[in-house]
């Protein structure tokens, strides 16, 4: 994987996606579908034959990282369709590390709103004490995911959940907290506008005018 993505840099490109992304991590300049096409047959044809396997190579690739794009790799196979059964509550203390040890949204938004959001809709009694508990935590990455995990669920939605976990977070002046409530409210609106209009109205006090205005930017 590391060699696939070096022969394919551009540090031009490079340059220019570090600044944009304010990253101390260096990239590649490797575009995303150039990287998934690039990692697509590895993961097709090098098999991780256990859980432990699976886990260990991504905690490598994720924690030996040189290049921002190895982190990227280490979630396209954390992602892969082929290791979906590896993908049980076994794989939750994989995950927080990674959201935590990752503290940006390009890193954090896919783990929240594609693996812990698919795990909560498989398995909510189990996941749902712990995204409470991460939404009165310290650490803002893990708000975050509690607030957009639900992101995607549509009808399926667990509103008493999702109002739950963004009341701790209603006061915060933190930029990324302001914009998940917004976003989770505005996807949210999509499903279930009454909810959201009546949510925003009995909380506009409260909200900050970047949620606000994120919640009701398609109603």
């Amino acid at each position: 994987m590391r060699a696939a993505l070096a022969e394919r840099a551009d540090p031009v490109r490079a340059a220019g996606t570090q600044a944009y992304m304010k990253s101390a991590m260096p990239y590649y300049g490797v575009r995303m579908p150039d990287l998934r096409f690039a990692l697509r047959s590895l993961i097709a044809d090098f098999a991780l034959p256990t859980s432990a396997d699976w886990h260990d190579t991504i905690r490598t690739l994720w924690d030996e990282a040189s290049y921002r794009e190895e982190r990227y790799a280490a979630l396209e196979l954390l992602g892969a369709r082929r290791y979906l059964v590896y993908r049980t509550l076994d794989a939750l203390p994989l995950y927080e590390y990674l959201i935590v040890d990752g503290a940006w949204w390009d890193l954090v938004d896919d783990i929240a709103a594609h693996r812990v959001g698919d795990l909560f809709r498989r398995f909510p009694a189990s996941v749902r004490p712990l995204l409470l508990a991460w939404s009165v935590g310290g650490d803002h990455w893990l708000r975050r995911t509690s607030i957009i995990c639900q992101i995607g669920s549509r009808a399926a939605t667990d509103i008493d959940l999702l109002f739950t976990c963004i009341e701790p977070s209603l006061g915060e002046r933190d930029f990324f907290l302001r914009k998940a409530i917004g976003w989770a409210l505005r996807e949210f609106s999509k499903t279930n506008p009454d909810a959201v209009r009546s949510y925003v109205s009995a909380n506009e006090s409260r909200l900050s005018t970047l949620s606000r205005k994120e919640a009701l930017r398609l109603l």
